[in-house]
């Protein structure tokens, strides 16, 4: 009997990438299982590089909007897929609607919002246990009693499809060659805020290091990410390769994974680098990798201890910035050093 299941998926591109050991988690159990994501539209590239999800479907609401009657009708059309299961990823009340409306028979997740009814196979999330999102993810594929066994981490971690075809696609589309040395691919941008991200002189400092070594360097994020890009460029003689608006989701998992090595702030490009298995050096300030850190046996997380951290603030609410003002560019390349 062939198993369909929906997943309620994250907004973010860091929780996303990590539903994957979610994914894997199911397809183990269920080979046969059809694994369908309804997610914001920016997730259709991530998922299309995750070989256990059949079909990725659009969330057509912002977040945070209520509209409940278009969550009624979404809902209404999914019946006619007559899904087995829904897991709802998400702690908010309007994420399992959809689910509910659908008349979906078993309807997984956490407590969240006071969501009895709406869910009804209901759990109960022990944050001591259950430190990590991902294990958090995994364990809503799991019976409610089970336990997550001690090598889960290597089962379970993400690892999102790239090809050389797929790498040579992306150069081709840049207008690049394939690299012929040492790649090391920087990303200083930060969606979440101001908070998160290294100063730009301490990137510049790393990379005038690796470019020293003969190394190539490649600066990577999004359009938002320009002025912070801009200045990296200023300070290393713009001998980087810009490619800061450029590139898609898509791209972005390619150029990383064409990387030697990667420095970047705790952000959505940090989770893909190393889910991709390459050697990346996460830099956290006022988040915590109690939570979210990068997964696999390559990544390395360099932060202070300061008693503000983690403050958890999109700014510097002491303006000072010093969680990561001082991590320094020689403790980011000793740690490169050692991973590469």
């Amino acid at each position: 009997m062939q198993n369909k299941i929906l997943i309620i998926g994250p907004a973010w591109v860091g929780d996303m990438v990590m539903a994957q050991g979610l994914f894997k988690l199911l397809k183990k159990q269920l080979p046969d299982a059809v694994i369908d994501v309804l997610a914001p539209a920016w997730s259709e590239p991530l998922l299309a590089r995750m070989p256990e999800v059949a079909a990725s479907m659009v969330m057509p609401l912002g977040h945070g909007k209520l509209a409940l009657g278009e969550r009624y009708r979404l809902g209404k059309n999914l019946r006619a897929k007559h899904y087995d299961q829904a897991i709802v990823l998400t702690n908010s009340f309007k994420s399992s609607l959809i689910p509910y409306f659908a008349n979906i028979p078993q309807r997984t997740g956490w407590r969240g919002e006071m969501r009895w009814g709406l869910l009804n196979d209901v759990r109960y999330l022990d944050k001591k246990s259950l430190p990590l999102m991902l294990e958090r993810y995994v364990a809503l594929g799991l019976p409610a009693d089970a336990r997550l066994e001690n090598n889960w981490v290597d089962a379970w971690h993400p690892e999102l499809f790239s090809s050389r075809a797929t790498q040579q696609a992306v150069l081709d589309k840049l207008q690049m060659p394939f690299p012929t040395r040492p790649v090391l691919v920087l990303c200083p941008g930060a969606e979440f805020g101001p908070a998160k991200r290294w100063p730009e002189e301490h990137f510049a400092a790393v990379a005038n290091a690796k470019l020293a070594e003969d190394w190539d360097v490649w600066v990577l994020g999004s359009p938002k990410d320009a002025p912070v890009t801009q200045k990296i460029m200023e300070l290393t003689q713009a001998r980087c390769v810009n490619l800061t608006g450029n590139t898609s989701l898509q791209d972005a998992i390619d150029i990383l994974a064409l990387a030697t090595a990667v420095v970047s702030n705790d952000s959505g490009l940090m989770h893909i680098a190393a889910s991709v298995n390459k050697p990346v050096v996460a830099l956290y300030g006022p988040t915590s990798p109690a939570h979210t850190p990068p997964l696999g046996n390559k990544a390395r997380v360099l932060r202070t201890h300061l008693k503000c951290q983690p403050c958890k603030q999109r700014v510097c609410p002491l303006t000072h910035h010093l969680c990561m003002r001082e991590l320094t560019a020689p403790s980011v390349l000793t740690a490169l050093q050692e991973l590469v």
